[in-house]
């Protein structure tokens, strides 16, 4: 399958073309990017890379949250457009897995737990365990919004040694000290690492529902008061 994989569920944007879960293209800024302007950029870009290699995609993969509310429905919104417009589907991929397939996995022992962490502001953080496998990672609990201290995941560090990383794994190492807790830097989700998990996902897709999809929020959206004088 030729794919066109979008990422904008944390302050980072990328866009990549894979075809059989392998990247042959691919568009990102890593800090501080601006979803709005950047990623139409993006994909304009990668789609004349279509038009001049003659490839003609099959899809649309969407990094589909937990993550920034406004990354997500910008990512959402331009990926149902592109499905709509060329009648193709769209397969959503839950953003925890795409950074366990973000993350190095040479020296992971086979026992690990993985534990993707997004920032979720103060103390909380999006998270989940899994299990890694062939190129697939098996989920091994819901993934949840948890406010983390000096006893979070006490009793599975007991057991396995946990890999964290992500962008809400940082403020985690502060107050995580157990033995088996091993804390992974700079792991990113991005657009390349999607392809593989794409194609899997594609084959277990109801195309039917993906005109009613949204992006996975997990909590709720609450707008903070306005600070510009006037307004509440």
């Amino acid at each position: 399958m030729t794919i066109l994989n979008i990422e904008t569920s944390t302050s980072a944007c990328s866009a990549a073309i894979t075809i059989d879960g392998v990247e042959v293209a691919s568009v990102e800024k890593l800090a501080e990017a601006n979803h709005a302007s950047d990623l139409p950029v993006f994909v304009q870009q990668l789609l004349q890379e279509a038009q001049k290699n003659n490839w003609h995609l099959d899809a649309v993969a969407l990094s589909q949250g937990p993550g920034s509310y406004t990354g997500l429905r910008i990512g959402a919104s331009l990926a149902k457009g592109l499905c709509y417009g060329l009648n193709i589907p769209l397969i959503p991929i839950d953003t925890l897995q795409l950074l366990c397939a973000a993350l190095p996995q040479e020296e992971i022992p086979n026992n690990a737990l993985l534990c993707p962490m997004l920032d979720a502001r103060r103390m909380e953080v999006y998270t989940a365990f899994y299990l890694q496998g062939d190129k697939s990672f098996e989920p091994k609990s819901e993934v949840q919004a948890k406010i983390v201290d000096n006893q979070s995941f006490a009793e599975e560090l007991d057991m396995y040694p946990i890999y964290f990383f992500g962008n809400g794994a940082d403020k985690c190492q502060m107050v995580i000290q157990h033995t088996n807790a091993h804390f992974v830097a700079n792991v990113i989700p991005q657009a390349k690492y999607m392809g593989y998990l794409a194609e899997m996902q594609h084959k277990v897709l109801d195309v039917k529902q993906m005109a009613y999809y949204e992006p996975f929020y997990l909590k709720e959206f609450v707008a903070a008061p306005s600070h510009i004088k006037g307004l509440k």
